[in-house]
């Protein structure tokens, strides 16, 4: 598959970059791109929730009235789940929500994201550049030159340019990330997948 790359002005250099069709270009599996979402996102929960229980509610433990004869249902103490204050049943414990894929079954979700997004035509190449001083206003220009302003952009660099990044990290809907750490979910959670002409040759060989 060959894309056109572009300045950073969005103006077209006729040059070609080619994306490796084995990872641009299969056939998506659905499945394997939502266990690696499924991954990212439990990995990043913190598991610290907590209620109290019958047993961790402060208060007496006096039996309220006796078992039988008293003509209302049975009840033991004050912390009776039943009673207002009382403990919850089975509530959340913390935990632990990690679980690990297969390493082959992830690269299989990364190129099936990359397809899916090469396919809808949503991956735009530019050639590699920077900027000559850290300003957002620089990164707006630089999207609204390629025409994706308004989206969620990923921009995929071979390697850290402090300038651009400085440039990008107090845009909300724009993420900046090297080649070698795209994972699936930036993947999908973005619009428009911006990659340099270095990162592309570090992703075809993902």
């Amino acid at each position: 598959m060959e894309v056109a790359i572009l300045t950073k002005e969005g103006k077209d250099t006729g040059r070609k970059a080619v994306l490796n069709d084995e990872v641009f270009g299969i056939e998506a599996n659905e499945h394997a791109i939502y266990l690696d979402v499924k991954q990212y996102l439990a990995n990043h929960r913190q598991g610290t929730h907590k209620s109290k229980e019958r047993s961790e509610i402060s208060g007496s433990t006096r039996k309220l009235h006796k078992q039988k004869g008293g003509g209302g249902s049975r009840i033991g103490d004050i912390n009776s789940p039943v009673l207002v204050g009382g403990g919850r049943v089975f509530g959340p414990r913390p935990r632990d929500y990690r679980f690990k894929l297969n390493r082959k079954l992830k690269a299989l979700a990364r190129r099936s994201a990359l397809s899916v997004k090469a396919a809808a035509g949503q991956i735009v190449v530019v050639e590699n550049f920077t900027f000559d001083t850290p300003k957002t206003k620089e990164f707006v220009k630089f999207a609204k030159d390629l025409k994706i302003d308004g989206k969620k952009v990923l921009l995929v660099l071979a390697s850290k340019e402090n300038s651009v990044y400085l440039s990008v990290r107090n845009m909300p809907n724009a993420k900046l990330t090297n080649a070698s750490d795209i994972n699936t979910y930036v993947i999908m959670n973005n619009d428009a997948i911006v990659l340099t002409e270095g990162s592309v040759e570090v992703i075809n060989k993902l």
